[in-house]
């Protein structure tokens, strides 16, 4: 009986010729599923590597090396990189050396480049500084808390304060910081912002009107003209309003044309009126304007890819595309076009064509470009340049 029982025990086990293989199967199945997670967590950690024409490492670059809330302060400009602090403001090279500074005492300084010009001033406080690359122009006070301010191409300056005895001002300097022309608003609303045509001919201003049931956003034009003695005057040309329920935030002149933005739309002026343009941008981030085009930034929603669309001067798209999940920055010089998209730098000519995709290994806080088309970036981990 002994005998039997041995037996049939080594047949039952001889009975299951599959259960070594099923192990073997289970086992190589939870090593690919770890093996496609792992796979999965490095692949995101290198996503904005693969593809691009270019890996940079960024602290092998060119420039100067700081701690990330150095770099935080830093804005590039000219030929190197303006820092701003609250007790200071200085122009430095490249490879860090200071140029010139300036003493201020701001509370919540706004750094504004246009062009050939810096401006620095204190949010809701009561001065600005403006600077060129060679040397500070002026540093101004101001009777009312200042909101925001626009430069032209000849050095003149729109600052738009709050005021006690009507909903806001929009003041006027001329390149030496002098202010020549105030406008008050009374029946317009609260200015929200402006802008100059590129003649400095021009100045289109912003307001909402809040008084009522519903927003009424109005879009005023003034005119720029010098008197026999030197002075700028301003005169009324012409305003606009619209229809519905929206703000405009923010306004460009192409040419003889004005184009008007709100947080989804694009407005232009056309035959004496302020007429919505047929696009969907559902959620615009920046609006640049390249040689004429305009380069809008855009997303479909929260946590939808951002886009990059490009208008000729004609209003038609001429490039439109996918770009990334976190746009850093943008910048532009003549018929240039760059974005920090996650870890990629794109950069496009004015017709849409992309020069040039590098991917980096640090997080850009900052870029502009400088002379011979090079672009100064600033990360966390200093000021670089890239070729």
């Amino acid at each position: 009986m002994t005998t039997n029982k041995a037996t049939n025990k080594k047949k039952a086990k001889s009975s299951n010729p599959f259960r070594g293989l099923t192990i073997a199967v289970t086992v190589f199945t939870v090593l690919l599923i770890l093996s496609i997670v792992l796979i999965f967590i490095v692949s995101r950690k290198i996503n904005s590597m693969e593809g691009a024409d270019t890996q940079i490492k960024l602290a092998a670059q060119g420039g100067f090396s700081c701690e990330y809330s150095e770099a935080q302060k830093l804005y590039p400009y000219g030929e190197g990189v303006v820092k701003v602090t609250n007790e200071r403001i200085a122009y430095l090279t490249l490879s860090g050396t200071e140029i010139y500074n300036v003493a201020v005492s701001y509370t919540n300084p706004q750094c504004y480049i246009y062009g050939d010009y810096v401006a620095v001033f204190d949010l809701n406080g009561y001065s600005f500084t403006l600077m060129t690359r060679d040397k500070p122009l002026y540093t101004t006070p101001t009777k009312n808390q200042i909101k925001s301010l626009a430069i032209s191409k000849k050095g003149y300056v729109a600052l738009i304060t709050g005021s006690d005895e009507s909903n806001g001002d929009v003041i006027l300097y001329d390149e030496q910081g002098k202010g020549q022309y105030q406008w008050s608003s009374y029946n317009s609303g609260f200015p929200v912002c402006c802008c100059f045509d590129g003649d400095s001919e021009k100045l289109a201003v912003s307001t909402v009107n809040t008084s009522g049931a519903v927003i009424v956003p109005y879009v005023r034009v003034f005119s720029i003209s010098k008197s026999t003695s030197g002075s700028l005057e301003m005169a009324d040309s012409a305003m606009y309003n619209v229809d519905g329920n929206v703000m405009f935030m923010s306004m460009f002149y192409s040419g003889e044309h004005l184009y008007c933005f709100t947080g989804n739309s694009m407005y232009e002026v056309k035959e004496g009126k302020l007429v919505q343009d047929n696009y969907d941008f559902s959620a615009i981030g920046y609006i640049k304007l390249v040689d004429g085009k305009l380069f809008i930034t855009y997303s479909e929603g929260v946590s939808q890819l951002n886009k990059l669309a490009i208008l000729n001067g004609s209003e038609n798209v001429i490039y439109n595309s996918d770009v990334g999940s976190k746009i850093n920055a943008v910048a532009y010089s003549g018929k240039l076009y760059a974005i920090s998209v996650d870890r990629r730098i794109f950069v496009y000519d004015s017709s849409g064509t992309l020069l040039n995709d590098f991917a980096v290994d640090e997080d850009v806080i900052r870029l502009n470009f400088l002379a011979g088309n090079k672009l100064c970036v600033v990360s966390a981990s200093g000021v670089h340049t890239i070729s």
